[in-house]
């Protein structure tokens, strides 16, 4: 007995997709009763269609829009997915975060290094006169230098520029890294993502990440300034600084003077990368090209510095004096006892802002070469991961 394969009209209708049900079969579609012998090639066309129409991996089938249902379906799942990915992490994202984190980190190591070895016998000879009560002056400066230099060798003018790199390169890294976090997060909390920061929240960024710095590596600043104003035979390293003060003079001391660094950080750094960050937006405003010249960089961080170390020199002063007290023969005193002896002994700008004019020279080359490093190793960086 034959077997009958006709499927009634009827019937087929039944079984199409919903809100189609009420059209009529295609032609081809109703030639299944008459079992011809297209039924191959209908069959490959149907999964070239299958293939062609069906949700890729990075979609879920939910979220296709399939006849009848109208676009609920797909709405709601892509408005699920986009919520989703808006509370959890992604981890390109966390990825691409750590690498700016380390690409900052060790652009800021190296801009710091460059910077301070360049300017080291002047920052050394500016910290000379800051502790004691010798009158400063450009003569008297380049008199230390030349007499160092016969005394002691040429590179005694780089003596404690050891201490200083220890110092130095873990500070900037922590500087610069915390400055661009620092500015994603305000960035984010007052809505400017990718875009250049306002002037408050700017200068609110390098203030914290001058502060977050200085906190985490102040013990070694005291002891490059330590090594800086003494000779070999009293520290011969930066570990015998360190066993000496905390045997001769207590573990306190290795943050003796810490309150007047913070209080002139904030201004310096603050003052510093806002000046350098608005030269920079002022520029892509008025030149129209997105990225400045090394050169124009250079006078960028020179004019960052100037202004930056000038607001804050007086506080320099007070704190180098309290960091040598245990060496130099003063007593440990507070900010404003160190403050009142210089005024009383030397006067409010002749004590305060001595060396300055030697700041002026070494603080605006330093500050330049450690912007313009940075920025162009996180161009490099960024050049050589894409």
């Amino acid at each position: 007995m034959p077997i009958n394969l006709c499927v009634p009209q009827r019937r087929l209708a039944s079984v199409q997709p919903i809100g189609a049900w009420r059209e009529p079969l295609p032609q081809r579609a109703l030639g299944v009763r008459e079992a011809g012998p297209w039924w191959p090639e209908a069959a490959a066309a149907a999964v070239v269609v299958v293939r062609a129409t069906r949700p890729s991996w990075t979609e879920s089938p939910a979220a296709q829009s399939w006849p009848g249902m109208g676009n609920g379906v797909k709405e709601s799942t892509a408005r699920v997915r986009e919520d989703a990915e808006a509370i959890l992490p992604s981890p390109v994202n966390s990825k691409s975060d750590h690498r700016q984190v380390l690409s900052s980190l060790l652009s800021g190591a190296l801009a710091g290094a460059l910077a301070k070895t360049a300017v080291a016998p002047l920052d050394r000879t500016k910290i000379i006169f800051q502790v004691s009560s010798k009158r400063f002056s450009a003569k008297e400066a380049f008199r230390l230098l030349y007499f160092t230099y016969l005394n002691e060798g040429f590179f005694s003018l780089w003596r404690g520029n050891s201490a200083t790199m220890v110092r130095v390169v873990p500070y900037a890294a922590i500087q610069f890294s915390a400055h661009e976090e620092y500015k994603r997060i305000l960035g984010r909390y007052y809505g400017f993502r990718g875009e250049a920061l306002p002037p408050g929240p700017r200068l609110l960024a390098g203030a914290l990440a001058g502060t977050t710095a200085a906190s985490l590596t102040y013990p070694l600043d005291l002891v490059r300034a330590r090594m800086a104003v003494t000779p070999k035979e009293m520290y011969s390293n930066i570990f015998h600084v360190f066993i000496r003060i905390s045997r001769e003079e207590g573990l306190k001391t290795l943050y003796h003077g810490f309150t007047p660094t913070v209080l002139g950080v904030i201004p310096y750094a603050g003052l510093s990368f806002f000046t350098y960050e608005t030269l920079k937006s002022l520029h892509r405003e008025y030149s129209g090209r997105p990225q400045p010249y090394p050169f124009e960089r250079m006078i960028f961080g020179a004019c960052a510095g100037l202004i930056g170390q000038s607001a804050s020199y007086p506080l320099d002063v007070v704190r180098r004096r309290m960091q040598t007290a245990g060496v130099m023969g003063h007593p440990h005193a507070s900010i404003m006892h160190t403050l009142r002896a210089i005024v009383r002994e030397e006067g409010a700008v002749r004590g305060l802002y001595k060396g300055l004019s030697m700041n002026w020279l070494k603080g605006p080359i330093a500050v330049g070469i450690s912007f313009t490093t940075f920025d162009l190793m996180q161009i490099l960086l960024r050049h050589l991961q894409s």
